[in-house]
């Protein structure tokens, strides 16, 4: 698809790293009933807000990423990877502040440990990064607010209401048990276990649409868009209600797929598709995306090879 415009998306949230440790397991430890990992390599991604980031690099898409680190190695290695991947960073820092790291052991292709690093950040550099947000707006034509709870998107209505009034068009990945804050945004991207915990379970499709539907409408939102795993996606807007059936050829490891749902919506948008379209692609990009380890990316060349 090489007549695919260049959007500029401004990526906002939780900034991560993501650490992988491989090693061979062989035997159980002495010491306590637990696999002892013998490491041989080891990799450095990015994770969080920055792999949404990536994601949308990786569709040829110009992005610039705001959030917040530390000024500590982590702090530094993301630098690094975000210049590599093309993407302009817009990262804060102080003292006393350290950058989120996800540690992740894996032995014979099976993760066995996950060890996370992070302090959430203060109102002082908050306020700072909020100014910048401002001033970023204009340059961008859709927004992408990231949240994993880790406090980068403390003011996220804030953050909404500013968005609307530039007139862009607002993506968001959600987070924890009050969706309230979400309000006024143009789509709302949770998985099953997010709706679940805001409405409560469903006993069928009749009622999951009721549901979403009930939220969307509380929440202002112009789309709801469910990510339902090995069930596709459905998406739930004023005048039409889609499923989308999985295209998943293989599912290797499903962390990071909402990242790349969210990029590829964002970028198919801001290439002037309609929502049901770019939805189908997002969905599209799922399906690759799962079949890799970790966090991963899928290129124009995946995604429209087919």
């Amino acid at each position: 698809m090489n007549n695919m415009k260049n959007p500029s998306i401004l990526i906002v949230g939780d900034v991560m790293l993501d650490r992988y440790w491989f090693g061979d397991v062989n035997r159980i430890s002495p010491e306590a009933p637990v696999p002892v990992v013998l490491i041989g390599r080891n990799e450095e991604r990015l994770g969080g807000a920055a792999n949404v980031a990536r994601n949308v690099a990786a569709l040829g898409a110009s992005c610039s990423l705001l959030g917040v680190i530390g000024d500590d190695e982590a702090g530094t290695v993301i630098g690094k990877l975000l210049e590599q991947s093309g993407i302009t960073p817009c990262l804060h820092s102080a003292p006393g502040i350290s950058t989120t790291v996800k540690l992740r052991v894996i032995g014979r292709q099976q993760q066995l440990l996950r060890l996370d690093f992070e302090k959430r950040p203060t109102h002082e550099i908050l306020e700072n990064a909020r100014e910048q947000y401002r001033a970023l707006l204009a340059e961008h034509d859709i927004i992408i607010l990231s949240d994993y709870g880790k406090g980068a998107l403390d003011h996220v209505s804030d953050m909404i209401d500013d968005a609307r009034k530039a007139n862009k068009i607002t993506l968001i990945d959600p987070k924890g048990d009050d969706f309230s804050k979400y309000r006024g945004a143009t789509i709302l991207t949770p998985n099953k276990s997010e709706l679940r915990q805001i409405v409560g379970s469903w006993k069928d499709e009749t009622e999951l649409t009721q549901k979403a539907q009930k939220l969307r409408e509380t929440l202002n939102l112009q789309y709801l868009l469910l990510t339902r795993s090995e069930e596709g996606m459905s998406l739930y807007g004023a005048t039409e209600v889609l499923h989308i059936p999985t295209v998943a050829r293989e599912v290797f490891d499903v962390s990071g797929a909402g990242d790349t749902v969210i990029a590829t919506l964002a970028t198919m948008l801001g290439n002037g598709k309609s929502v049901s379209e770019s939805v189908q692609i997002a969905n599209r990009a799922a399906g690759i995306v799962v079949g890799k380890l970790g966090t991963a990316t899928v290129t124009r060349e995946e995604l429209f090879s087919a």
